[in-house]
């Protein structure tokens, strides 16, 4: 299927591949759609495919000791994701969730590993994106360990900033709409905490507020305010194409 072949090409770890590769690596791939709020795949289920995100957008959770949920990150259309079962064959531990309607390309692992094998210049994207997300993972749970609600959200927000900001005349406006409560699910607090502490912010001069929209107004005094460097912005995202994939095979998780 022609739509399989453009995305793949136009993801981000896979743009390297020869065509010849990446012809051979979607012939194996399957393609599915998901309404928004389904389950792309679940805790428990076999980890034998990597995840690429077409179309949409995807949070990837687990859920708490308490049954709460918990928001590890959010995946963008061009990124991979459930990349671990390219190492274990285990059962996920984490499930995925589709924020909006998507699509996304199942890639087999053993194909991908495949190819991987064939690229070192894939090999090493791929244990980069591992680090990544593991080093981000890492610094959240240092935050959630040790630091005030208040330093949280600051830091989430300048992280948010660095993936998600697009820079305007007067701020910064962060792409990716989020309401409290997914705010309070990632820095591990409650819907009620987050609110004030935003309101605080934006009587300070820092952010201003919208209908799940944030935009950050000085992103000097916002890094300042916990001692960090301003991030580097994600600045003007490349204009994601229009085409629309035809109609494919929905509802249920995708396996593994």
């Amino acid at each position: 299927m022609q739509e399989k072949y453009w995305f793949l090409k136009n993801c981000r770890l896979l743009e390297q591949l020869e065509p010849s590769q990446l012809e051979w690596l979607e012939s194996r791939c399957r393609m599915r759609r998901f309404p928004k709020s389904s389950s792309v795949y679940l805790p428990s289920d076999q980890a034998d495919g990597v995840v690429l995100l077409a179309e949409g957008r995807v949070k990837i959770c687990c859920i708490t000791a308490e049954g709460k949920q918990s928001i590890l990150t959010f995946v963008e259309p061009g990124e991979l994701f459930g990349e671990l079962a390219l190492f274990d064959r285990s059962s996920r531990e984490e499930f995925a969730e589709a924020v909006e309607a998507s699509t996304v390309v199942l890639i087999p692992a053993d194909a991908l590993r495949k190819v991987i094998a064939e690229s070192p210049a894939l090999a090493m994207g791929v244990t980069r994106l591992v680090g990544l997300r593991r080093r981000r993972i890492e610094r959240r749970l240092k935050y959630l360990l040790f630091h005030s609600n208040r330093d949280r959200i600051v830091n989430l927000l300048l992280e948010l900033a660095e993936d998600h900001g697009v820079p305007g005349p007067d701020d910064i406006e962060l792409r990716i709409k989020l309401s409290h409560q997914d705010l309070a699910s990632i820095i591990g607090s409650t819907r009620e905490s987050v609110t004030v502490i935003l309101g605080k912010l934006q009587s300070e001069g820092m952010i201003r507020l919208g209908r799940r929209k944030i935009a950050i107004c000085d992103l000097q005094k916002l890094a300042a305010s916990v001692d960090a460097a301003p991030p580097q912005l994600a600045g003007e995202m490349s204009q994601r194409s229009n085409a629309t994939a035809a109609v494919l095979p929905q509802n249920g998780p995708v396996a593994g």
